[in-house]
């Protein structure tokens, strides 16, 4: 056999290795419509990329939607992450608290039935809002913002929706375009679950700290609303209506691209455009609501 036909060989090994690889992964899934057009290497038909993937719109993007937000809602409302050492006990061992101090206030819970630790110790006068503060960024091994010196305006910084903002009580403060880097003060306690959405989301790296809750507040009050670029839907009965309203959403704004990650009480599903601003769609889920963040109230919720 010549040098030319082991050369050839070899390369066809090579390719049809290379093409077993692309075909193979995640069988089932990828649309074969786009494929046939590619290897007709004829003009593709309209197509989304979803979760690294293309679909074409008219057949496969709605069945394919269906099955991410299936998924999506079986990572949702993940469980509460304890803390090795409770607030109350925390400001004790600091001794920035007296053991009456923390006795009267959780007995004014109890009897009171709501509200937080934090917030009866303040209120009653026992701390101030920059100890409860520091004390929570403690438990969350976090920095403190103490100031708005350092804050990103709000058109240099990648779209987040209002109502995840208000629900997990947090702001984006900072925004390195160099490193991509985004970050997210909170001043209830740090939902990683919403971090991880907002990275796949804006493809950014997130960082938490914690800020004091009216730091927070007079930045969410300021907000100019969800506007047109957010929308909220109640819980659908059957995912596949709501897999309907995304794709038609696609279809209306040519969309290349959408992204769809498990938040909290919500899913949130990111519809990119061409040289404008993304679309958000919030499917709210049925029997869970985020705790609202209390903008107009006085009160700091800790």
């Amino acid at each position: 056999m010549s040098t030319a036909s082991l050369h050839l060989e070899a390369v066809g090994r090579t390719w049809r290795a290379l093409r077993h690889k692309l075909t193979s992964r995640r069988t089932g899934r990828d649309c074969a419509h786009v494929h046939r057009a590619w290897r007709r290497f004829g003009a593709r038909p309209p197509a989304v990329l979803l979760e690294g993937w293309r679909y074409c719109v008219d057949e496969c993007l709605e069945r394919a939607l269906h099955h991410a937000i299936e998924r999506a809602r079986s990572f949702s409302r993940p469980a509460a992450t304890p803390h090795r050492i409770p607030l109350g006990l925390l400001l004790l061992s600091r001794q920035q608290l007296s053991a009456d101090q923390l006795r009267t206030a959780l007995q004014a819970q109890q009897a009171a039935g709501r509200g937080r630790i934090g917030e009866w110790l303040q209120s009653l006068g026992f701390v101030s809002e920059q100890q409860i503060t520091a004390a929570l960024a403690r438990q969350w091994s976090c920095p403190v913002l103490r100031s708005n010196n350092s804050l990103t305006p709000p058109r240099l910084i990648p779209q987040i929706p209002v109502t995840l903002l208000e629900g997990f009580a947090m702001f984006p403060v900072n925004y390195v375009e160099a490193t991509a880097t985004l970050h997210m003060a909170f001043c209830e306690g740090i939902d990683h679950s919403v971090l991880y959405a907002i990275e796949q989301m804006t493809g950014c790296h997130t960082r938490p700290c914690m800020a004091p809750p009216t730091l927070i507040r007079n930045h969410l009050r300021a907000l100019s609303g969800r506007g047109e670029r957010e929308a909220i839907f109640e819980c659908f009965s059957d995912n596949a209506e709501f897999s309907r309203i995304v794709c038609s959403y696609c279809v209306r704004l040519s969309s290349p691209e959408v992204r769809i990650a498990s938040c909290g009480s919500y899913i949130w599903v990111r519809i990119l455009r061409r040289s404008h601003p993304p679309q958000d769609l919030l499917l709210r889920l049925s029997n869970s609501r985020l705790s609202a963040f209390p903008v107009q109230s006085a009160a700091a919720a800790i």
